[in-house]
């Protein structure tokens, strides 16, 4: 087990976004420890791409808010975490003004994670947490493999609450996206081999 010798924050990890040395590689922090991610595959990709349309035509039809791919975002008080969700959807009245070139200093309203074939379900309900706990309302974790997406809140007590919807349920908006509604099999359905 290799021991970290630093923490690292959002100067670091942008500086590595930057460094040609790190192209095609895939960092985030939580709490100042820096993780790499796998590189997507088509499932991924593609999945990510039909959340991200829906989403943002959606988004669109309303003028509330932008829909990102892979953007990263922090929390306004702490230089220490940096998620990239594969999908993020953000309030205009959250973002700040003018909004940045780089990351989003402000997390998402609604954070999207898709495993990958060798992510671990542990690794997500760890980006669903540092999420959740720094201003993040809903995380839907996509499962490919079980065709099921996971939908995180905070609960009052402060744990995370999780419900795994399949084939014959629908993704909401919540109070997030009002109105919002995605059924989970024309979303698997849409991919092929997915």
């Amino acid at each position: 087990m290799a021991i970290q010798e630093k923490l690292y924050t959002v100067d670091d990890l942008w500086a590595m976004d930057n460094d040609p040395a790190y192209e095609d590689r895939y960092f985030y922090l939580i709490d100042g420890q820096l993780f790499e991610d796998a590189m997507p595959g088509r499932t991924h990709a593609r999945l990510a791409v039909k959340i991200g349309r829906y989403l943002d035509e959606f988004a669109e039809g309303r003028g509330q808010g932008e829909v990102t791919s892979e953007c990263g975002y922090f929390p306004p008080d702490s230089r220490y975490t940096v998620l990239l969700p594969d999908v993020a959807y953000q309030r205009f009245d959250r973002l700040p003004d003018p909004p940045p070139e780089g990351y989003v200093p402000q997390m998402p309203d609604l954070a999207v994670e898709i495993q990958s074939p060798s992510g671990s379900l542990v690794k997500m309900f760890r980006k669903a947490q540092a999420y959740l706990e720094n201003g993040t309302a809903l995380v839907w974790l996509v499962q490919p493999k079980r065709r099921g997406v996971e939908v995180c809140r905070l609960g009052e007590d402060g744990d995370i609450q999780s419900e795994l919807l399949g084939p014959g349920d629908r993704l909401s908006g919540e109070d997030i996206l009002p109105g919002f509604e995605l059924e989970i099999s024309q979303l698997f359905n849409a991919v092929r081999g997915g």
